[in-house]
C-alpha cells in the first residue's frame, strides 16, 4: 500500500477524518431538500427505504472513492491517471473537477441566501416583520443585482480561508470546530419543536410509515437522495482520501459518515415536522420551505414567545450556514488540488483561482435570479444550468465510473489491501461489499440516471 504523502499534507487522526468527511457529506440537502423529499413521499415509509439505499448503494460508492484516493495519492484527476495511465478512465476525474466548479458555484449563491438569512435572524428583522408576505420578501432579495452577490462574495471569502490553510490547520481543525457545533444546535433545534403544539401530529407524521404512499417514484426518489446526499460521485472523498494515512479505516470510517449524514438529515425531519405541523402547513412545503414558509412558521409559532422566536430562528439559519460550509469546503478542495498539483502552484495561489473562477460563476447563477432572467442556454439560467448538469450527468456518471473502475477495473489485490490496511484489519464483510461496488451501486445508479432522462421509463 502507498506511503502517505507528508508534502501534500494529510488528516492527523481518525476523527478528523470522520468529521472532516461528514463535513463534505453534510449539507443544505440534508436540512432542506431531505424532509421535503420525506413530506413528498409520505414520512416514514420514505426514510426507510431511503436508509437501505444508504447502506447498499451509496456507501459503496464512498468506499470506492476511498480506495482511489488513498491508493493514488492525488488529486481527483491525477489519481486515475496514476491508477489507470493514459485510459479513458481520467473522464470520471475530469467530470469531478468540473462538478466542483460548478456546484461550488451555484452551491455558493444559496450559500449567501442562507448568510442573509443568519444575519436578518441576528439583527432580529426576520422575527419582528409582523405579517409580511415572505414569499414577496425572498423574491426582492433574490432578483436584487448586487446584494446576493455581496453576500455570495462572503461566503466564498470564508470557504476560501479554510481551504487556504491547508489539510490539518485548515480543513480538519474547522471541521472539528464546525461539526460538533452542528450537531448540538441540531439537538437544540429538536429540543424546541418538540414542546409545540402539533409536534405530536409531526412525530406521527415522520414516525408511522404509510405504505400505501410507497410509489416507484418515491422508491427512485429515495434512491436518489441517499445518492446526492452523501455527495457521491463527484472526486470530494477521492481528493480527502488521498490526504488519509495507511491506518485510517476505509469501510469503518464510510459507516460513520454514512451514520453521521443519516442521523443529520432524520434530526432535520424532527425539527421541521412539528414546526410546521404546528401551524398547520403542509409538509411537502417544496423548495420554498426555508425560506418562505419556515419564516412564517417561526413568526406564527413564537409570536406569544418572541425570544423563543428569536433564539430558534437564528439557530437554524447558523445550522444551516455551517452545512453549507462544511460541504463546500470539500468542493472547493476538489479544485483546488487539481490546480495546485496540476499546474505547480502554491496552495494559496491555488485556493485564489478556484474563489476568484466561482465568484465570477456564482455571480451570473445569481443574476440568473435578476437582472439575467431571459439569458438561457437550453432553456435555462445559470444556476439552472449548472444544477441540472451536475445532479443528472455528472454525479451519477461520475458514480458509476468510480464503481465500474474499482469493482471492474484495478486489481482485486490492490483494492482488498486498501480495505484491509495491508491484511492488518479484518474485513468480514469483503464479498458482499465487492458484491456491491460491482453489482448493486452501478446498476442503482444506472437506474437513477436513466429515470432522470426518461422520467416515464418505468
Amino acid at each position: 500500500m502507498n506511503s502517505g504523502n507528508t508534502a501534500r499534507g494529510s488528516f492527523g487522526s481518525q476523527l478528523g477524518v470522520i468529521l472532516a468527511s461528514a463535513g463534505s457529506a453534510v449539507g443544505l440537502g440534508n436540512i432542506w431538500r431531505f424532509p421535503t423529499e420525506v413530506g413528498k413521499g409520505g414520512g416514514a415509509a420514505f426514510i426507510l427505504i431511503y436508509l437501505g439505499f444508504i447502506f447498499l448503494f451509496a456507501m459503496p460508492v464512498m468506499i470506492s472513492e476511498f480506495v482511489i484516493g488513498r491508493s493514488a495519492r492525488s488529486n481527483a484527476i491525477g489519481a486515475f491517471q496514476k491508477l489507470a495511465p493514459k485510459k479513458l478512465w481520467i473522464v470520471a476525474g475530469m467530470m469531478g473537477v468540473l462538478g466542483g466548479f460548478l456546484v461550488l458555484s451555484f452551491y455558493s449563491v444559496v450559500a449567501g441566501w442562507t448568510l442573509h438569512y443568519t444575519v436578518q435572524s441576528a439583527l432580529g428583522k426576520l422575527q419582528s416583520q409582523g405579517e409580511t408576505d415572505f414569499g414577496a420578501v425572498f423574491n426582492a432579495f433574490a432578483s436584487d443585482p448586487w446584494q446576493p452577490i455581496l453576500y455570495l462574495a462572503v461566503f466564498l471569502l470564508l470557504t476560501h480561508l479554510v481551504v487556504s490553510r491547508g489539510i490539518q490547520h485548515g480543513i480538519e481543525r474547522y471541521s472539528k470546530l464546525m461539526m460538533p457545533m452542528l450537531l448540538a444546535i441540531i439537538v437544540l433545534l429538536v429540543a424546541f419543536s418538540l414542546t409545540m403544539t402539533g409536534a405530536a401530529e409531526g412525530l406521527r407524521f415522520l414516525l408511522r410509515p404509510d405504505l400505501s404512499k410507497v410509489t416507484p417514484e418515491v422508491v427512485l426518489g429515495a434512491m436518489g437522495q441517499a445518492f446526492f446526499s452523501l455527495s457521491v460521485g463527484l472526486g470530494c472523498l477521492v481528493t480527502y482520501a488521498s490526504y488519509f494515512n495507511n491506518e485510517t479505516r476505509l469501510v469503518s470510517s464510510a459507516m460513520n459518515v454514512c451514520i453521521i449524514d443519516t442521523m443529520v438529515a432524520v434530526l432535520s425531519g424532527f425539527i421541521i415536522f412539528p414546526t410546521v405541523f404546528s401551524v398547520g402547513i403542509a409538509p411537502d412545503a417544496g423548495p420554498g420551505l426555508v425560506f418562505i414558509t419556515l419564516p412564517n412558521v417561526f413568526l406564527l409559532s413564537f409570536s406569544e414567545m418572541p425570544v423563543l422566536g428569536y433564539a430558534f430562528s437564528l439557530l437554524f439559519y447558523v445550522l444551516l450556514l455551517l452545512a453549507a460550509l462544511t460541504s463546500s469546503i470539500s468542493m472547493h478542495e476538489i479544485c483546488t488540488a487539481f490546480i495546485s498539483e496540476h499546474f505547480n502552484k502554491s496552495r494559496r495561489r491555488a485556493a485564489a483561482i478556484v474563489t476568484l473562477v466561482c465568484l465570477v460563476l456564482g455571480s451570473f447563477c445569481s443574476l440568473s435570479f435578476g437582472p439575467w432572467q431571459e439569458v438561457t442556454f437550453f432553456g435555462r439560467g445559470f444556476f439552472d444550468l449548472f444544477d441540472y448538469t451536475v445532479t443528472k450527468f455528472l454525479m451519477p456518471l461520475g458514480g458509476l465510473l468510480i464503481t465500474l473502475f474499482v469493482g471492474w477495473y484495478l486489481d482485486r489485490k490492490l483494492v482488498e489491501q486498501q480495505l484491509t490496511n495491508d491484511g492488518s484489519i479484518p474485513v468480514r464483510t469483503m464479498r458482499p461489499l465487492l458484491f456491491l461496488i460491482r453489482w448493486v451501486a452501478p446498476i442503482g445508479i444506472l437506474v437513477i440516471f436513466l429515470n432522470e432522462l426518461f422520467p416515464l421509463f418505468l
